[in-house]
């Protein structure tokens, strides 16, 4: 996508005006209008089939429909649902200023027409009447039904002049007024208006069918029709046969809120201005109200501005309204660090929910170490403290990266303490904490050396080593007179620890818990399996002298029996899924049971089994649903099979399966593409393979692994897929621990090595957390020992680091990441 937008400034100050609360009641009507006969000659006759191949081409170039879903469809509309798809944001290349980012609404069709029908239930801007020959009528919005109705589209030129003209003489609300033939009865016209607002008619039955269809012919709705045919071709196939695939009721809606975008381009049926900074933007009122609190108490509530045709808004650039008025009938939005601080607060100001969801999206996901104090500010000057917490959170976790940028020096002494004594603050060593104290203070020392001896308090001196330490004593700082105190205490207090046993750590909490569920152990003999049924998670990583680090572990809680190992685990919607795996190795103790945690409620549920028991494979999360892939299912056979679970209707379903039998393969998400790497095929030989999947079509094959792996880790991480442990094979095809380590570049479809591991990880268990790769313990193929260590690789200094020992099991285990509530972090 291309175009052209001018850079946007901050401005400097906001002045919010409240709008004030006049009354000026005037109503109106003008007279009616008879359609009759003229409505078949517009379209009635002229409708065919071959028209419902506009509205597909149509869909295809919308980007209204979301992406999570559970719900089935059919081969095509799934084709115009990927076709529509919003991944993240869409880029907009612009000279001369900053990188535009297009950020859009799922299922923002389904949303304005929610809110149009309740505006309609509640007789709100009501300025549409049907009327039937026996005296009954039924209400509505002009701009809805022109969305579907050629007749009512045709009223709106006519009544947009009458409007022009009202101004200059009366200033009255006009209403059209539409009175139908005999033809059209109460139930096909109701039909029609829901159609109007849901996309969907309910009704639609053998005993409807033909008032529905008469009255969609007189008020000229193709779409309708197109329904009514399809209801006639499944009366006449019978209930057994599959009905023709159909369009959905929200694909109808971003349909009819194409037709009324046009309605707004071309200003037809526009009845109101508004006017900001000398720019006038004509709109329909009732989309206003629908997309906006502001607006709708505006022309809802007896306001004078209900009365006006020209509304003057002098509290707002043109370039704010023009962007949340356009998000109003597109449900997307450009922004950019030029503009999003002045949309975002006038979207509050004005209360366009979807407009400042929007913003929000954009100020999390764009969000740098150069952005994130000015995110900070602004959220706490307006009070939104989900965004502060966020933001606060970013700078803790990037304090490293923060605390070298200009703006951090302007941090305030108050904010900068407050970050310093977070127990969430994040730092490669205390060397770094030191260097930014002393960066900030030398920012403006006349001001700040007063508040050197409270901030290095902040510090952990004797956890550095000799070499940093040194640094520390060479430091400027110390030159200043009011700082010799200071210098003098950090001295006594690093060398005198250096006599003592080092017990002292920084203690530094993720906000999200690296969980360890289920796994095996072996005894010291081999002799026997320990399968376990503990759940635990790492509460703190702790940081020692120099680079002894490691985890602090807590039990969680306890899985339903039996325990597991060589199963799966899933997050979604903040709970745990634990899905097959076996009770103990061999035939027969395959499973195929699902389990779902809840943490708020600490409670199991039992849920659909799977349609085949499955270890050793994959789960992935995709568009809402979780998806099994491939597999043991006894010893020596292994599954081609792939089977999605909804959440929704708790059921498990068949998907498109592997072309090849996979077991012990890796699987992760990446960009919203599903990735398989690795595994053994049918006859448990090891694979090279890497491909991308889909639940709809065939695999397509990507560049392989340089070497063959099987039972390995693969995630994802800054745009890239790692994939590290597990085993290869030599030139004897005997199966051997693998050490070496590959990225995979989606960009470029090609790997490259990077940092090989020390010790083997067969069957260990992964998880990325805060932009660092997770391996945790497994075992040897070589000797069939047990891995009881944590490593962790960190991509910016390009090195492993040992994290310390595991808390129990360690072989064929499972790893996730949880919030968890703050109690069980105390």
């Amino acid at each position: 996508m291309a175009c052209a937008l001018p850079g946007f400034r901050s401005s400097s100050s906001r002045e919010i005006l409240i709008w004030g609360d006049e009354h000026n009641f005037e109503a109106g009507q003008e007279g009616e209008e008879n359609a009759g006969e003229s409505t078949e000659n517009n379209f009635g006759a002229h409708f065919n089939r071959d028209k419902h191949n506009g509205y597909r081409n149509l869909l295809n170039s919308e980007g209204d429909l979301g992406s999570e879903t559970c719900e089935g469809h059919p081969q095509q509309v799934k084709k115009v649902i990927d076709d529509c798809e919003y991944i993240g944001a869409q880029t907009v290349e612009i000279e001369d200023t900053d990188s535009v980012k297009v950020y859009s609404k799922d299922f923002y069709a389904r949303g304005i027409f929610q809110a149009l029908g309740q505006l309609r239930e509640s007789s709100l801007l009501i300025d549409l009447t049907l009327h039937t020959e026996n005296g009954q009528h039924l209400h509505g919005h002009s701009t809805v039904l022109s969305a579907v109705s050629s007749l009512v589209h045709q009223k709106l030129p006519k009544w947009e002049k009458k409007m022009e003209r009202r101004d200059a003489e009366m200033k009255k609300q006009t209403e059209i007024s539409i009175s139908l033939g005999p033809e059209v009865g109460r139930v096909g016209l109701a039909a029609v208006l829901d159609f109007a607002y849901t996309g969907a008619i309910a009704a639609l039955n053998t005993d409807t069918l033909a008032q529905i269809k008469a009255a969609a012919t007189t008020l000229g709705v193709p779409r309708v029709l197109e329904l009514c045919l399809e209801e006639e071709e499944k009366m006449r196939k019978g209930a057994e046969d599959k009905a023709e695939e159909k369009v959905t009721a929200d694909e109808q809606m971003i349909l009819s809120l194409h037709s009324i975008r046009q309605l707004w381009n071309e200003r037809v049926g526009c009845d109101v201005e508004l006017e900001a900074g000398g720019t006038s933007f004509h709109v329909h009122r009732v989309l206003l109200a629908a997309s906006s609190d502001y607006f709708r108490g505006m022309f809802t509530s007896g306001m004078k501005e209900s009365q006006q045709s020209t509304v003057i808004l002098p509290f707002l650039k043109p370039s704010e309204l023009e962007a949340l008025i356009g998000c109003s009938y597109t449900g997307s939005i450009h922004l950019n660090w030029g503009r999003v601080f002045e949309i975002t607060s006038t979207a509050l100001q004005l209360q366009f929910h979807v407009s400042l969801s929007l913003c929000l999206d954009f100020l999390e996901q764009e969000m740098d170490e150069h952005s994130c104090l000015d995110v900070a500010s602004f959220a706490e000057a307006y009070g939104m403290k989900e965004l502060l917490e966020m933001t606060n959170d970013f700078v803790l976790r990037k304090f490293q990266n923060v605390a070298v940028t200009p703006k951090f020096q302007d941090l305030p002494a108050k904010k900068l303490r407050k970050y310093l004594k977070s127990s969430s603050l994040s730092a490669s060593s205390e060397l770094v904490l030191f260097k930014a104290i002393v960066d900030w203070i030398e920012a403006c020392p006349s001001n700040r050396l007063k508040f050197t001896k409270e901030l290095m308090k902040s510090v952990h001196f004797p956890l550095m080593t000799y070499n940093e330490f040194k640094e520390v004593k060479t430091s400027k700082l110390w030159t200043h007179f009011n700082t010799r105190c200071t210098y003098q205490s950090i001295m006594e207090d690093f060398h005198s620890y250096c006599a003592v046993p080092r017990t002292l750590c920084r203690v530094y909490m993720p906000k999200d818990s690296l969980v360890l569920v289920g796994g095996d152990q072996l005894s010291a003999d081999f002799s026997r399996q320990n399968p376990s049924l503990e759940l635990w998670f790492g509460n703190s990583l702790r940081n020692y002298i120099g680079v002894v680090k490691n985890v602090e572990w807590r039990l969680l809680t306890e899985m339903p029996k039996p325990p597991r190992l060589s199963h799966e685990v899933a997050v979604l919607a903040k709970k745990l899924y634990l899905i097959g795996g076996q009770c103990y190795s061999g035939r027969l103790n395959v499973l195929k049971s699902v389990y779902r945690y809840d943490l708020l409620l600490n409670s199991w549920e039992r849920l659909a089994d799977m349609q085949e028991k499955r270890c050793n494979f994959s789960i992935v999360v995709l568009k809402g649903m979780i998806y099994a892939i491939g597999g043991d299912t006894d010893p020596g056979t292994n599954l081609s099979s792939v089977e999605g679970y909804c959440p929704n209707k708790d059921s498990w379903s068949f998907a498109q399966p592997l072309d090849v039998t996979l077991s012990c393969h890796a699987a992760t998400m990446l960009d919203g593409k599903l990735f398989i790497s690795g595994g053994y095929h049918c006859r448990y030989q090891c694979l090279t393979s890497m491909l991308m999947y889909h639940p709809d079509r065939e695999p397509t094959y990507l560049a392989g692994m340089s070497q063959p792996r099987a039972y390995h880790c693969m995630e994802a991480l800054n745009g890239h897929l790692y994939v590290a442990g597990g085993v290869t094979i030599d030139e004897n095809m005997t199966c051997i621990d693998q050490l070496t380590c590959e990225v995979y570049s989606i960009v470029s479809d090609s790997w490259s090595t990077f940092t090989t591991l020390h010790i083997p990880h067969v069957g260990a268990a992964s998880v990325v957390l805060e932009e660092k790769l997770y391996v945790l313990g497994g075992y040897s193929k070589d000797n069939y020992r047990e891995i009881r260590l944590v490593h962790r690789y960190d991509p910016t200094q390009q090195l492993w680091e040992n994290m310390g020992m595991m808390p129990g099991p360690n072989t064929d285990i499972r790893a996730c990441l949880l919030h968890l509530p703050d109690h069980l972090r105390k």
